[in-house]
């Protein structure tokens, strides 16, 4: 077979023939599912990668040639699409179950367990639809391999030898104000997801009241960025190497973000799948029916249940319980220092000064401490900065000292050029741009 190609790109043969080499290789890792469907250690991550990497070239070539418009291709390229988003969200999940051991997090048994049941759920799917998909390229006419990939094309990824560590890591580039700004941003990030909270799994009819509305594909590849930023600046201006040696603590910090964000990764391609192809059919009888066949292959209400009460869940978990090591972190790497600053005038620490300070000493993470004579308060804290209220009113002092991180206090001291953002007769006035996040 001779091909012709012109300088933009186009060969000079048939629909037929080029459906036939683009659906080649995605046929033949069907086929290889369905010939190993009794087994479970051939679903490896270069299996899942070959997969996805063959269902996106066939969803491309199809949607170049219209077969979103086209009732005898639309399903074929559904199916393409969904194979895309299956194994993506598999490589995700593999990856962790790879790495757990390296990220150094707490109580990981019922994690791991959960794990397994989220890639037995998404495996047991692309078993499914592998026979549906040989059957559909066979009444479209499209050419079937005689066989499947052998077994030996797809290794498992980890081997019984680790190459000599031979490039020392410590204190590469650990600069104090990257650490803190890594860790004052990981802070920030999981302050945000203290909207949800998971007192018990959530039940289907529960999972529907906040997917698309509050948990949905456009939010959740938002957060993924944020977090993938926040590990590419960690790789780059703290520690370059791998997760066995160096700065446990960091290591340790670094995992919990990279959990996060492989858990990220999972949810955005399940909800991009449940949204695009289970939930938005659109209108015509084509789409409605396609849309059918596919929540009989991939159950929605299982496929939302491990989007939800998996990643979601594990999310907020690791973003909850990795804040103690983020502070101690932070607190560790700050620079300190100390202002002077006067007291609100006429009303003193009430709600509106105390809610404000404590706002910006939230906003930085590191610690900061009221000090009034020999006692300390929490500044981060509105209780305690009232308490102290009542201390420097009952004594008669006209100024304070406020001890910790310095980005804090830099704030604070302009806060208090404005009089704690009041009057004298305790009506707020407009705060300074530089505060402009306390808004």
């Amino acid at each position: 077979m001779t091909f012709n190609a012109d300088e933009a790109g186009f060969c000079e043969i048939s629909f037929k023939q080029k459906i036939d080499i683009f659906s080649n290789d995605y046929l033949k890792c069907c086929l290889f599912l369905m010939n190993n469907s009794n087994g479970s250690n051939f679903f490896t991550k270069k299996m899942y990668s070959r997969m996805n990497a063959s269902s996106q070239l066939l969803e491309d070539f199809l949607d170049y040639h219209g077969a979103k418009n086209n009732k005898a291709w639309y399903l074929y390229r559904e199916l393409a699409a969904t194979v895309r988003h299956l194994c993506l969200a598999c490589y995700s999940q593999k990856h962790i179950s790879n790495r757990l051991s390296f990220y150094d997090l707490a109580d990981i048994d019922a994690f791991q367990k959960e794990g397994q049941k989220t890639l037995l759920f998404l495996t047991s799917s692309l078993k499914a639809i592998a026979p549906v998909i040989v059957e559909e390229a066979r009444v479209l006419g499209v050419s079937i391999p005689p066989c499947g990939y052998d077994h030996e094309e797809f290794p498992g990824i980890t081997t019984s030898e680790i190459l000599d560590y031979d490039i020392d890591d410590e204190n590469y580039h650990q600069q104090k104000r990257n650490i803190v700004k890594i860790a004052s941003e990981f802070l920030n990030i999981a302050d945000t997801f203290d909207q949800y909270s998971f007192l018990e799994p959530y039940g289907f009819e529960e999972i529907l009241k906040i997917v698309p509305e509050k948990v949905n594909e456009v939010e959740i590849r938002r957060f993924e960025m944020v977090v993938h930023n926040l590990q590419s600046s960690f790789d780059t201006y703290v520690i370059h190497g791998g997760y066995r040696f160096g700065n446990r603590k960091l290591k340790q910090l670094r995992g919990y973000f990279s959990c996060v964000f492989h858990l990220l990764q999972i949810m955005g391609r399940l909800l991009h799948f449940y949204e695009r192809h289970l939930l938005n059919a659109g209108y015509k009888n084509t789409y409605k029916k396609v849309q059918q066949q596919l929540a009989e292959l991939i159950n929605p209400e299982m496929l939302l249940d491990r989007t939800i009460n998996y990643g979601f869940y594990y999310v907020c978990y690791y973003l909850s319980s990795g804040r103690d090591l983020a502070r101690e972190i932070l607190n560790e790497n700050i620079e300190r220092s100390s202002i002077k600053v006067g007291i609100p005038v006429k009303l003193g620490f009430h709600s509106r000064p105390s809610l404000l300070v404590a706002k910006i000493v939230q906003h930085y993470g590191g610690q900061v401490e009221l000090c009034v004579g020999d006692a300390r308060f929490d500044a981060s804290s509105v209780l305690d900065i009232q308490w102290a209220g009542g201390k420097i009113s009952k004594e008669g002092q006209k100024e304070v000292f406020f001890e910790g991180d310095s980005r804090a206090l830099a704030d604070i001291k302009i806060l208090a050029g404005v009089n704690y953002g009041e009057d004298t007769m305790g009506k707020g006035v407009p705060l300074p741009k530089e505060l402009g996040y306390l808004k």
